[in-house]
Protein backbone atom coordinates (compact mmCIF):
# COMPACT_ATOMS: atom_id res chain seq x y z
CA UNK A 1 0.00 0.00 0.00
CA UNK A 2 1.17 3.73 -1.18
CA UNK A 3 -0.79 7.26 -0.27
CA UNK A 4 -0.70 9.07 -3.43
CA UNK A 5 -1.88 13.02 -3.94
CA UNK A 6 -3.94 14.69 -6.87
CA UNK A 7 -4.57 18.18 -7.58
CA UNK A 8 -7.90 18.46 -8.72
CA UNK A 9 -8.39 22.17 -7.26
CA UNK A 10 -9.70 25.24 -9.57
CA UNK A 11 -11.56 22.40 -11.82
CA UNK A 12 -14.59 21.72 -12.36
CA UNK A 13 -17.38 18.79 -12.50
CA UNK A 14 -16.42 16.56 -14.65
CA UNK A 15 -12.63 17.14 -14.39
CA UNK A 16 -12.53 15.91 -10.90
CA UNK A 17 -13.84 12.72 -11.38
CA UNK A 18 -12.06 12.45 -14.80
CA UNK A 19 -8.55 13.17 -13.37
CA UNK A 20 -8.82 11.22 -10.20
CA UNK A 21 -10.25 8.24 -12.80
CA UNK A 22 -6.74 8.31 -14.85
CA UNK A 23 -4.84 8.90 -11.13
CA UNK A 24 -6.37 5.60 -9.89
CA UNK A 25 -5.52 3.73 -13.22
CA UNK A 26 -1.92 3.73 -12.62
CA UNK A 27 -2.31 3.09 -8.89
CA UNK A 28 -2.35 -0.94 -6.97
CA UNK A 29 -5.16 -2.06 -5.31
CA UNK A 30 -5.30 -0.65 -1.78
CA UNK A 31 -3.20 2.46 -2.36
CA UNK A 32 -4.43 5.20 -1.15
CA UNK A 33 -5.45 8.83 -2.97
CA UNK A 34 -5.60 11.64 -1.17
CA UNK A 35 -7.72 14.23 -3.77
CA UNK A 36 -8.03 18.03 -3.15
CA UNK A 37 -10.84 20.04 -4.68
CA UNK A 38 -12.28 23.01 -4.17
CA UNK A 39 -15.41 22.16 -6.52
CA UNK A 40 -18.07 21.65 -4.07
CA UNK A 41 -19.69 18.86 -6.39
CA UNK A 42 -17.01 16.83 -5.74
CA UNK A 43 -18.61 15.77 -2.30
CA UNK A 44 -21.51 13.34 -3.94
CA UNK A 45 -19.48 12.85 -7.12
CA UNK A 46 -16.07 11.08 -6.46
CA UNK A 47 -17.92 8.89 -3.55
CA UNK A 48 -20.88 7.87 -6.49
CA UNK A 49 -17.87 7.39 -8.42
CA UNK A 50 -15.73 5.08 -6.17
CA UNK A 51 -19.10 2.98 -5.64
CA UNK A 52 -19.87 2.18 -9.21
CA UNK A 53 -16.50 1.79 -9.37
CA UNK A 54 -15.54 -0.51 -7.13
CA UNK A 55 -13.57 1.86 -4.81
CA UNK A 56 -13.76 3.26 -1.31
CA UNK A 57 -14.39 6.59 -0.39
CA UNK A 58 -12.93 6.94 3.08
CA UNK A 59 -14.46 10.21 3.58
CA UNK A 60 -13.90 14.07 3.09
CA UNK A 61 -12.64 17.28 5.48
CA UNK A 62 -12.58 20.79 4.62
CA UNK A 63 -8.93 21.93 4.64
CA UNK A 64 -9.50 26.32 4.15
CA UNK A 65 -11.16 26.56 0.91
CA UNK A 66 -9.90 22.68 -0.24
CA UNK A 67 -12.06 19.42 -0.30
CA UNK A 68 -9.53 16.99 0.75
CA UNK A 69 -11.16 13.05 -0.15
CA UNK A 70 -9.63 10.36 0.38
CA UNK A 71 -9.83 6.82 -1.74
CA UNK A 72 -8.96 3.56 -1.18
CA UNK A 73 -8.56 1.99 -4.40
CA UNK A 74 -10.32 -1.14 -4.98
CA UNK A 75 -9.67 -4.73 -7.26
CA UNK A 76 -10.34 -4.24 -11.16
Amino acid sequence: MSFHTLDARRLLCPMPVIRTQNKIKSLQAGDILEVSCTDPGVIQDIPAWCRINGHTCLGHEMVDDQIIIKIEVGQD
